[in-house]
C-alpha cells in the first residue's frame, strides 16, 4: 500500500502530487497489477485533504490507464511501470548506478547526492514538469 505525503509548500496541486506518487510506486513496484488503492476517505484522514481531491487524483489515473474504479470494491491498479523483470540492468540504470559509484567514490554522501539529483532533474525538468 502507498503512504501518500503532501507538501503544501510545493506549488504542485494536491490531486498531482497524489497521480505522481502512485506513477512513482508503479515505477518502483511498491504497487503492482491489481494492488487496491487507498478509499477517497483513508486518504483524507490520512492527509488532511479533501476526498474529492483525492477522487480527482484517482480519475486522472484512469485516464491514463493505470488505475480503474470498480463500483462498491474500490479502485484497482490496471497495469505497472515498473521495469521488466527480465531487465534489471538496463542501460539507463547501469548508468546510474555507474553514476552513483562514482559519487560515492568522490566522497559525496547520500544526502549530497540527492541534492545534486534534484539540482540536474530542475535543469532537465523546470517547475516540477515531467514532460
Amino acid at each position: 500500500m502507498v503512504v501518500f505525503r503532501i507538501d503544501r509548500r510545493s506549488g504542485v496541486a494536491t490531486y498531482l502530487q497524489i497521480v505522481r506518487q502512485v506513477e512513482q510506486a508503479l515505477r518502483m513496484g511498491a504497487l503492482e497489477e491489481g494492488d487496491r488503492l487507498p478509499t477517497a476517505a483513508q486518504v483524507a484522514a490520512e492527509t488532511k485533504v479533501n476526498p474529492n481531491t483525492t477522487l480527482k487524483a484517482y480519475r486522472e489515473l484512469e485516464r491514463a490507464g493505470l488505475a480503474e474504479v470498480r463500483q462498491g470494491a474500490g479502485t484497482f491498479i490496471t497495469r505497472s511501470l515498473a521495469p521488466a523483470q527480465e531487465e534489471p540492468d538496463s542501460p539507463l540504470r547501469a548508468s546510474l548506478t555507474q553514476w552513483l559509484d562514482e559519487a560515492r567514490s568522490q566522497g559525496l554522501s547520500g544526502q549530497e547526492v540527492t541534492a545534486l539529483f534534484r539540482s540536474a532533474h530542475a535543469a532537465v525538468y523546470p517547475s516540477g514538469t515531467d514532460d
